[in-house]
């Protein structure tokens, strides 16, 4: 078997070919096989991308593989993980990373699609003379569209599954902006004492503010809203208030900063500029929690 780094770039074709005929005879030397899930991700961002997918005949499962491996990356820079006990995920997307136990969600390595992963058999202990006498039972090679690399020895294989998770219906998040403005526009008066809502999403020349209210006096007050109120946010509202007040029609328009929680700093920003800070409570909003009913 020639060195990783005398070996041509991955040929799209042949993995192809590969992937859907798997070797059965010694013509491809030491190659063990070539699990299906390689392919797609590459074929992706190939000219041919459009042809290949329409032949695709199931949807491809996500693999997990905990086992003693040792981990070299060869690419942009070179990175080197000794054998220990490990997970390596193959995702269908075509990516493979590589986790510890300590790192929550963050791989110690890992290679993003497109991307081709081939096994091999393990190789013998005078390849690998530095490991010892602990027996090897695969090598994989995970090559990048950009040539880099990623070689994985394995040991001993303690689990190896397969499962396909089908498509995901995607993060649902509550207590967005989106959700934060429509409840505020509800309850507008939850800002302060007898503002009513006058329109959401007011256009200015340089994008919408949030909110459109008027107070108990009858002027007029923008709300910009946030999750987290921030410097950033304080500036935004400063834009939006400066190009308001230029409209006669609205006259002097005061702002409200409107967030689940406001920093330090963009609180003493909001307040030099005369805008005012309003913490609001999502679940009060929305009704699952009330005040009166909190020890503290």
């Amino acid at each position: 078997m020639a060195p990783a780094a005398d070996r041509p770039p991955f040929d799209l074709e042949l993995l192809e070919h590969r992937a859907w005929n798997p070797p059965t005879s010694s013509s491809l030397g030491d190659e063990k096989r070539v699990p299906f899930l390689l392919l797609r991700s590459a074929a992706r961002d190939s000219r041919d991308a459009r042809s290949y997918t329409s032949h695709v005949p199931y949807v491809v499962p996500v693999r997990l593989v905990i086992a003693r491996c040792q981990v070299d990356y060869t690419g942009r820079l070179t990175a080197h993980l000794p054998m220990a006990p490990r997970l390596i995920l193959i995702k269908a997307d075509g990516s493979v990373s590589i986790h510890a136990d300590d790192r929550a969600y963050k791989p110690l390595n890992w290679m993003s699609p497109p991307c081709a992963l081939v096994e091999l058999d393990g190789p013998g202990p005078e390849q690998h003379p530095v490991l010892g006498d602990e027996p090897l039972t695969a090598l994989w090679e995970v090559r990048g569209r950009d040539g880099d690399t990623l070689q994985i020895l394995l040991g001993q294989v303690y689990h190896d599954s397969s499962y396909e998770l089908g498509v995901d219906p995607g993060l649902q998040k509550d207590g967005v902006e989106a959700h934060l403005q429509a409840l505020l526009a509800e309850h507008p008066e939850t800002l302060a004492p007898g503002l009513s809502l006058v329109r959401r999403e007011h256009p200015t020349p340089i994008g919408p503010v949030d909110l459109l209210c008027r107070d108990a006096s009858g002027a007029y007050v923008a709300v910009e809203i946030k999750r987290r109120g921030e410097i950033d946010g304080v500036e935004q509202l400063s834009r939006y208030l400066d190009l308001m007040r230029r409209d006669t029609l609205l006259g002097s328009v005061r702002g409200i900063l409107a967030a689940q929680l406001i920093k330090p700093q963009a609180r003493v920003l909001a307040t030099d500029r005369g805008i005012s800070c309003v913490t609001v409570d999502y679940d009060v909003l929305r009704g699952l929690d009330s005040a009166d009913d909190r020890l503290f």
